[in-house]
Formats: C-alpha cells, structure tokens, sequence
C-alpha cells in the first residue's frame, strides 16, 4: 500500500489510487511545473510544494522511527516551503524520491513489528493518502491529468 501511495497501482486493481499510472504522489508531482506546484488553495491557502516539503519531512522522521532512533511527533515546522522556482521543484521531487526509497529500506529491514512499528508503518501509508489526495484535489481541472 505504502508503494502505490507513491508509485501508483501495483497492477490492474488498487487498494485506494485510481487505476491509471501515475496516479501515485510521485506520478502526480513529476508532470507539474513549479508554478503549478507553488499556486495557493484550500482554506489554508497552502501549496503542492508545500505538502511535497511536508512529505519529504515526514518520510525522513517515518524512517528514523522505523531505525530505533529519535524522531518528533511534531510536523508544524515541516510546512516551511511554499513557492519554488524550477531548481527548487526539481531537487524537492528528488528529495521526495529518496526518501520515500529511505522509508522502503527501512520497512524492508525492520525486524520487531510492534504495535508502536505498525502504527507508524501505517500512519505513514495514511498520512500519504491523505496528502495525495490533497495535491490530486489542486491538480489543474483540464483534464490533462484527473
């Protein structure tokens, strides 16, 4: 599930992506221009850029609780991007890239699933829905990419 949040459908059926490809965070940010990426909406008048900085924060404290080691519950100083130019948005989808691999490797090599271990393995598979779906709602409406 973690990788079709990310990558899209694993195959003709899905647990929650359209059936499509590219309909994973990372299909859905690789076809954007840095000033769709950076246009505000929403009540919060957020961005796509700033949930893609938000996520990249996460996946990096996601693996490091997965490792054993310190990582905060606190995610409000993860919202620090909010407009980027066309370098900016280039080296953030690349950050994205890696750290959700980081987050595979560290899942991969877990080795005690405990109820704290599957509770953020999870939350992570539902904290990146919820942001994807987030990002697909801001997604310009002709229809190129819904």
């Amino acid at each position: 599930m973690f990788r079709e949040a990310f990558e899209g459908p694993p195959g003709p059926w899905t647990y929650f992506t359209d059936t499509r490809a590219g309909t994973g965070v990372l299909g859905t940010v690789t076809a954007l221009t840095s000033a769709e990426a950076s246009e505000s909406g929403g009540p919060s008048g957020s961005t796509i850029a700033g949930h893609v900085q938000h996520l990249v924060s996460s996946l990096a404290l996601t693996a490091r609780s997965l490792r054993g080691q310190q990582a905060s519950r606190d995610r409000s100083h993860t919202w620090n991007v909010s407009v980027v130019d066309d370098a900016a948005w280039s080296k953030l989808r690349a950050e994205l890239k890696r750290e959700y691999e980081n987050v595979l490797v560290a899942v991969g090599t877990h080795a005690d699933w405990d109820e704290d271990a599957l509770g953020v393995a999870i939350g992570g598979i539902a904290h990146t829905s919820y942001h994807l779906g987030a990002i697909r709602q801001r997604l310009p409406s002709d229809g190129k990419r819904l």
